[in-house]
């Protein structure tokens, strides 16, 4: 099972707010939250659970980058724009799966 969606994360007094892609897949008897734009992931025992956890997860991710002064680089890193309050994901100009031989060991 695998789940995509778009989740944001609303602004609080007159805080920014940005859009980040959701993955969700069971591993084991867990479900696994995970946001591919900040490597960020959490987990729960349903999908709803694991996507609250991740949400907790970012948001103290990001409340740890503003506090330390790197939010703004860490974003454009992530590739994010910043227009006014919002940050904008930069345009995909391409999307597709690569498939690649794995080596034999």
């Amino acid at each position: 099972m695998f789940l995509m969606a778009s989740s944001a994360i609303p602004a609080k007094n007159g805080n920014r707010e940005i859009s980040l892609t959701v993955q969700v897949w069971k591993e084991g008897s867990s479900h696994v939250a995970y946001n591919p734009e900040l490597d960020v992931s959490s987990c729960g025992k349903t999908p709803s659970q694991a996507k609250t956890k991740l949400k907790e997860a970012v948001s103290l991710f990001l409340e740890e980058a503003s506090r330390m002064g790197t939010l703004d680089e860490i974003l454009a890193e992530s590739g994010f724009e910043r227009r006014g309050k919002i940050y904008k994901q930069r345009p995909i100009l391409v999307r597709e799966k690569l498939r690649l031989a794995i080596p034999a060991t």
